[in-house]
């Protein structure tokens, strides 16, 4: 062997037999328990079917107490109520409010509801921000089953928000029995929200931007391939059990003239004052009811009581405001309503969803807003056809372009609404339209709320989503998280000064040493000897602060 062989096998030394390759099934629970992978493609798609038959079931649930209050189901709702007597009128929402004030008693008798309230988008966006995508599958059972009985029962509410938390519901679920980290949890209650939007509307594309956009906040490069799929899942199966049918029938457009670009943008100034009233009013109005009760003494859990008879009152003037409104909204797309009535039918909506969901019935906002939307466009285009005649496009096609922007600007969703009035129109002038009329309504909207109504609600329980991932980690991060721990020789020696709580947030800590010019502080618990427990220190603050944030940005950017 030559000389130079010989001095470079010595150098490498003997040959280490290569560790055997994992197994298959190895490699799939190390995908799973570390949320990475392929693995999430099929998880993707069985969060698909879970969440679009949880939504398939939330719809005929809804449809079968309609049919039980009403003797029709949503496609007849409004022309059927017309013709009730009007005491039954007035019976009906308000026998659904006993029995949604029962279930309330009930599910906190036995631990199902830890208030008297449905859950809907917000929640899920605070599951995400907040509780690592995690959803409790009880609860979110239970208030499915609250929304189907609360707007088959005429409640003036929308199925969508609730379809959004029942899929998402699903998807937490599939990630806790798995055991999956966090990061993981978060794409699986995305998929199962784009899953619950696609089933709704038959509008895969819709529902997967619509995760992205509002539910995660991010365009991960990890969470597209399982959200997709999950969406276009959720879409077949609602073609394949209820067909492929369009929510709101065939919606025909007509041709688009250059003048009705600018006459979009009017209409989103005029769609954001309507979502700004409106969310308002969503926002607001639980908080003046909550302190009427509390005056009075009144039961929270009773509330839908009184709130299902002033529903049933409204119902008196204008039927067309029970339920989700399906078919309102749909006359109002078709041009079916003279220009008096719809303007009646939008104060109405208004006051019956404020109504609604401030007496704590079970429902959503997205159905209203596109109803308000269809309404608020179609009073429009009336306006535009009676000034400018045939030079416009119609009162049809400002119905649409305002069935978006209201909504768009409610749900803060522009691009989703701009691509569920696409599937649902296959107008690419009509989205065009909607694209110019729901970005002015959505800054103007936001602007003047300081986010968006899902963010404000957010907020109410104390978490501010709106500032980004920053200021989140700031209100998420516990001293507990980041503390030392200390002997009982150290507890006797810091009992004294200024301290801390286990529970306090990062944000308070770094503002408590920063405020007080200290470098560490002793933490008490919270128990009563409030006995010392460990010591914070503001290096180990500002590394626990800068460790989150570079988790959190390669979960948003790989």
């Amino acid at each position: 062997m030559p000389l130079t062989l010989v001095a470079r096998a010595r150098q490498i030394g003997p040959v280490s037999n290569p560790k055997p390759n994992p197994s298959a099934l190895a490699v799939i629970s190390h995908s799973i328990r570390e949320g990475r992978g392929p693995v999430l493609w099929v998880l993707g798609i069985l969060v698909g079917l879970l969440a679009g038959y949880a939504t398939i079931g939330l719809r005929l649930g809804i449809s079968f107490f309609e049919q039980t209050a009403f003797g029709v189901t949503e496609e007849n709702l409004a022309s059927q109520a017309a013709t009730l007597p009007y005491l039954r009128l007035v019976l009906i929402p308000l026998a659904t409010g006993i029995v949604i004030a029962s279930l309330y008693y009930l599910g906190r008798r036995f631990g199902l509801v830890t208030e008297p309230a449905g859950k809907a988008v917000a929640d899920v966006l605070e599951a995400r921000a907040v509780k690592g995508g995690k959803v409790e599958l009880k609860s979110g059972l239970y208030s499915a089953l609250l929304s189907a009985i609360s707007l088959g029962g005429g409640a003036s509410a929308g199925r969508e928000g609730p379809a959004v938390h029942l899929g998402g519901t699903m998807g937490s679920a599939l990630a806790a029995w798995l055991q999956m980290p966090a990061r993981a949890s978060r794409i699986l209650l995305a998929c199962g929200a784009a899953a619950a939007v696609s089933a709704s509307f038959n509008a895969p594309v819709a529902g997967a931007l619509f995760a992205f956009e509002v539910v995660l906040g991010h365009y991960a490069l990890r969470s597209i391939a399982p959200v997709a799929v999950a969406s276009v899942v959720g879409a077949l199966i609602l073609r394949l059990h209820l067909g492929e049918d369009p929510v709101f029938g065939d919606l025909q457009v007509a041709p688009v003239g250059l003048w009705d670009y600018p006459a979009a943008a009017v209409l989103g100034i005029a769609a954001a004052g309507l979502a700004i009233l409106f969310d308002r009013g969503v926002l607001h109005g639980p908080a003046i009811v909550t302190g009427w009760a509390d005056r009075i003494g009144f039961p929270h859990w009773m509330l839908p009581i009184p709130g299902g008879l002033l529903v049933g009152l409204l119902a008196l003037i204008a039927p067309e405001i029970l339920g989700v409104g399906y078919e309102a909204t749909s006359n109002a797309l078709h041009v079916a309503y003279p220009l008096q009535l719809l303007l009646l039918f939008i104060a109405l909506k208004v006051i019956a969803t404020t109504i609604t969901l401030s007496f704590r019935f079970a429902g959503g906002v997205f159905s209203p807003s596109i109803y308000l939307g269809a309404m608020l466009g179609s009073a429009f285009g009336l306006v535009m056809v009676t000034l400018f005649g045939d030079a416009t496009a119609g009162a049809g096609f400002f119905a649409v372009i305002g069935m978006g922007a209201v909504a768009g600007a409610v749900l803060g969703a522009p691009l989703s609404t701009t691509l569920i009035v696409f599937e649902l129109t296959s107008s690419y002038e009509a989205s065009v339209a909607v694209l110019v009329s729901v970005s002015l309504a959505t800054i103007l909207t936001q602007s003047a709320l300081g986010g968006s109504l899902f963010q404000r609600q957010v907020m109410r329980h104390g978490y501010d989503i709106s500032g980004g991932s920053s200021r989140l980690v700031l209100q998420t991060v516990r001293v507990r998280d980041f503390m030392l721990t200390l002997d009982e020789w150290g507890k006797a020696e810091l009992a004294t000064g200024v301290c801390l709580y286990e529970d306090d947030t990062l944000g308070k800590a770094m503002g408590l040493l920063d405020a007080e010019q200290i470098d560490g502080a002793p933490v008490r618990s919270r128990s009563d000897d409030q006995s010392v427990v460990g010591w914070v220190t503001k290096a180990d603050a500002q590394a626990a602060y800068a460790r989150r944030l570079a988790e959190i940005s390669e979960e948003e950017h790989r």
